[in-house]
C-alpha cells in the first residue's frame, strides 16, 4: 500500500483512484463492510482503491478534544492495507483543512491524480461545514467528470455500527459488545517503559481504555495482566524482555 502524506503529495504515479474519505478509527465491522464496496467499485472502474483518512481526530480542532480512539495510527495503517486499500493519503487536519471547501478540497485531488469517483455513505460529509454531501458531490462528479457511489450503511441487528458505541462499550468494560462491534480483539497500543516487575504503558494520545481494575491480555505473544489503576497509570505484568521503549507495543485485551 503507498502511504501519502497529504493530498498535496498525490502524484499522476498514483494511479487511477476511486476514494472514500474518512477517519476510520477503529476499523470496524461498517468499516470493512465500507472497504469492500471501495474494492468492487474500484475495480469496476479500473481504479486503485483509495482511502483519504487524518493524521489525528478532526474533533481536537473542531471541538477542542479528541475522542479516545481504538487504534493507533500506525495499526489502522496495517489494517487499511489488509483490508486491501492500495492507497491510504494522511491528510494533516488544521484550521486551513477544516474551512476549504469540498469542491476545493475534490478539486486539490483531480488536479493531480486521474480520479475515478467517491464512496460515500447517505449521511456522509466532508468539506467546510459538511456542505460536501452525496447530492453536491454527484453535481460536482457530473460537471468534473467523476462518479459517486452511495452505499446504504451497515447496521447489526438493526442499528448502525459507529465508533462512538465502541468506545462507549469499552469505556463500560463491555469489551464482548465491543470486540463484536469492531469484528476483531480490542487492543492498546502505547509505549512501553520498564517499572519493576512489567512496564507502564503510555500514550502520546487520548486511548480509548476500559475501567479501572485488571484484565486478562496478550503483550509480544506472552500472557499477562492489564492494570489501570484510578490514578490512570496503566500498568502490564509480567515485564518482557529486551523491552524496546522507543517502540510502539500492542496489548491484546482478552
Amino acid at each position: 500500500m503507498d502511504v501519502v502524506q497529504g493530498v498535496e503529495a498525490l502524484r499522476p504515479e498514483h494511479g487511477r483512484l476511486f476514494v472514500v474519505i474518512g477517519v476510520f478509527d477503529g476499523l470496524h465491522r461498517g468499516h470493512a463492510y465500507l472497504l469492500d464496496h471501495l474494492q468492487t467499485e474500484a475495480g469496476r472502474r479500473d481504479a486503485r482503491p483509495t482511502v483519504i483518512t487524518f493524521d489525528h481526530h478532526p474533533d481536537e480542532v473542531i471541538r477542542g478534544a479528541a475522542p479516545p480512539l481504538l487504534l493507533h495510527p500506525a495499526e489502522r495503517l496495517e489494517l487499511l492495507a489488509t483490508a486491501g486499500v492500495q492507497v491510504t493519503v494522511v491528510q494533516h487536519f488544521d484550521e486551513q483543512v477544516r474551512h476549504t471547501p469540498y469542491d476545493v478540497f475534490v478539486g486539490m485531488i483531480s488536479s493531480r491524480v486521474d480520479l475515478a469517483g467517491f464512496l460515500m455513505t447517505p449521511d456522509a460529509a466532508f468539506g467546510f461545514e459538511r456542505r460536501g454531501t452525496p447530492d453536491a458531490l454527484a453535481a460536482l462528479g457530473r460537471r468534473e467528470g467523476f462518479d459517486l457511489v452511495v452505499v446504504p450503511p451497515f447496521t447489526l441487528d438493526g442499528a448502525p455500527v459507529r465508533s462512538s458505541d465502541i468506545r462507549a462499550a469499552i469505556a463500560a468494560g463491555d469489551l464482548a459488545r465491543a470486540r463484536n462491534l469492531l469484528g476483531r480483539e480490542v487492543t492498546v497500543t502505547g509505549s512501553p517503559r520498564a517499572v519493576g516487575d512489567g512496564f507502564e504503558l503510555h500514550f502520546d494520545m487520548p486511548v480509548a481504555l476500559p475501567p479501572a481494575g485488571a484484565y486478562r491480555v496478550t503483550a509480544d505473544g506472552r500472557d499477562g495482566t492489564l492494570e489501570i489503576g484510578a490514578d490512570g497509570i496503566v500498568r502490564v505484568r509480567p515485564g518482557i524482555q529486551d523491552l524496546d521503549g522507543n517502540a510502539p507495543l500492542r496489548v491484546v485485551l482478552d
